[in-house]
């Protein structure tokens, strides 16, 4: 079994007998859970880390930083590399990670390991907790970047979710919303939009008791908008510069202290 973990990820004490627990099933070939955002963050933090879990932010993805639910199988939207055991022989018999995509390049190898017919499994008590981004723009190119990197994937795999290019599509009406600004009927759907981001800002405010929660109300649409925006870069650019090298290295690291 490989496990995956970011360099800042905090893993919970049993995540390894979970993700052990969830291969005893040969059918399952990688086992995942959410990356949680940990009490000590700053409010800044902790207000970037409601956007991302809450639905209306992240919508199919918003799974993946929240812990919901029961050990469920599931597709790649609930499932991330920080946080991601995958079995090892499926791992190499399915060429690893392709290099010249990131991020995603979890995603592209999740959809292989469907395509080969296995299933993969989300656990939320699998858990690790992660800092969010420190600064609004460093959570700005962090948005920018899932849309590039979601947009470069489909490309690749020639797979499109459309629910994954709603943020596109919402750039797109933005744009049209400032042409035809005399057409105010075409306003009404960004109307609503704003009615469902304060509801949802509301929510969080009342769920958690911050003052800052009702700052979602800005948070959303600019992380929609930026992620849109990643999206038509990653489209337009086109599909990223394959790595001419087939070898997969796995090291094994001697003791703990030395991956310290």
């Amino acid at each position: 079994m490989l496990y995956f973990l970011d360099d800042d990820a905090l893993i919970s004490p049993d995540n390894f007998i979970r993700c052990g627990s969830g291969m005893h099933n040969p059918v399952i070939a990688a086992v995942g859970g959410p990356s949680i955002t940990p009490d000590s963050d700053s409010w800044l933090q902790k207000l970037f880390g409601s956007a991302l879990a809450s639905s209306f932010g992240s919508g199919a993805v918003h799974n993946r930083y929240r812990q919901h639910g029961e050990p469920r199988l599931t597709t790649d939207k609930e499932l991330i590399l920080c946080n991601l055991a995958v079995r090892r022989s499926v791992f190499i018999d399915l060429g690893g990670f392709n290099e010249s995509l990131y991020p995603n390049e979890e995603n592209e190898f999740l959809e292989r390991v469907a395509s080969a017919g296995y299933s993969v499994l989300h656990d939320p008590c699998m858990y690790v907790s992660r800092s969010q981004r420190k600064t609004l723009k460093a959570f700005i190119r962090q948005m920018f970047s899932y849309g590039r990197g979601r947009a470069q994937q489909s490309l690749m795999t020639s797979s499109y979710s459309m629910t994954s290019f709603i943020p596109l599509f919402f750039v797109a009406y933005l744009a049209l919303c400032l042409m035809c600004l005399k057409f105010m009927l075409l306003l009404l759907p960004l109307v609503v939009y704003l009615t469902l981001a304060f509801a949802s800002s509301l929510w969080e405010y009342r769920r958690t008791k911050a003052s800052f929660s009702l700052l979602l109300l800005g948070i959303f649409p600019l992380m929609h908008v930026v992620n849109g925006l990643g999206l038509f870069y990653g489209l337009i650019t086109g599909r990223p510069k394959p790595i001419h090298d087939d070898a997969i290295r796995i090291r094994r690291i001697k003791s703990f202290t030395e991956w310290l």
